[in-house]
């Protein structure tokens, strides 16, 4: 199974001005174990194919894809999306890694509740994802996911069931993100399993999570208090979840995502590595057995 990471595992949320070069980064990666990358926030990783290309190949590195956050309840907004899009579906298509997943900004969150819509704000939502996905597939050949998400309006499994319900979208499954409302990732795998096309692998701190459903603690704040722990750490059976992915079997792309706390003492690097061994070991396992 190819396992990749991504820019986000070393807080790398914005094209510039981040504590890590792209070389730095894709070092890093490499030196890891693990073999791929997505492409981060669009221009942190060079826009060129050629330079990117040279940049992975030199550490034998493929890129699997990319993750593109937008504030999908507002409809006028759908231009600028469309036109950041039309700018990362050739890169992808050239790289030979025509997969990008889509995700909600949560950005209007805290003034809605928890997550939801009201009807003119979900119809812009799902219009947005079904012309995004349209726009993708017929002019570059990229296959769009939705990625959903805590803190934003598609994260329990009843929000999912609508989108999925209102659209022909696909999703990027994080079995992180499904766990932190105390969800079963692997359950709802096996009920979606046709509609799932990426995956994101990510673990829950479950003294965290009880905090966060308890009331004593936000969602949002709770990422800062490591509700997503190292994968070796969590309530998430990831061996479940790569045993799932090996038998059905999984083509698609499987991404670790490992959110920095403000309270951790490994560094990226260290966290990378570390996630990386414990997956070699999980599927070293699996083989044998």
């Amino acid at each position: 199974m190819f396992i990749a990471n991504a820019p986000c595992s070393w807080g790398i949320y914005f094209p510039t001005s981040n504590g890590y070069t792209p070389d730095q980064y894709l070092d890093q990666v490499a030196a890891a174990g693990f073999s791929g990358t997505e492409l981060g926030p669009f221009g942190f990783l060079p826009k060129d194919a050629a330079s990117l290309d040279r940049a992975l190949s030199a550490r034998n590195l493929k890129l699997v894809g990319a993750t593109h956050v937008h504030s999908l309840d507002d409809p006028a907004s759908a231009p600028a999306l469309m036109a950041t899009l039309g700018e990362i579906g050739p890169l992808l298509t050239v790289m030979g890694a025509p997969e990008l997943v889509l995700m909600d900004s949560g950005a209007s969150y805290p003034q809605r509740g928890r997550g939801e819509l009201d009807p003119q704000a979900w119809r812009a939502l799902t219009d947005m994802v079904s012309q995004a996905r349209k726009f993708l597939f017929e002019d570059f050949g990229v296959h769009l996911t939705f990625h959903p998400h805590v803190a934003t309006a598609v994260e329990t499994e009843a929000q999912i069931d609508r989108l999925l319900s209102d659209t022909d979208v696909e999703l990027c499954f994080d079995v992180g993100h499904h766990a932190a409302w105390d969800q079963d990732p692997v359950a709802y795998m096996h009920e979606v399993w046709d509609r799932i096309g990426y995956v994101h692998l990510k673990n829950v701190d479950g003294a965290v999570r009880a905090r966060v459903l308890s009331g004593e603690l936000s969602m949002r704040d709770a990422s800062d208090e490591g509700l997503f722990c190292p994968l070796p750490d969590g309530v998430v059976d990831i061996a479940a979840v790569l045993d799932l992915l090996r038998r059905r079997p999984f083509t698609g792309p499987v991404v670790v995502e490992q959110d920095l706390s403000e309270h951790a003492v490994e560094t990226p690097a260290v966290l990378a590595r570390r996630n990386a061994d414990y997956l070699k070991s999980i599927l070293n396992r699996e083989m044998s057995a």
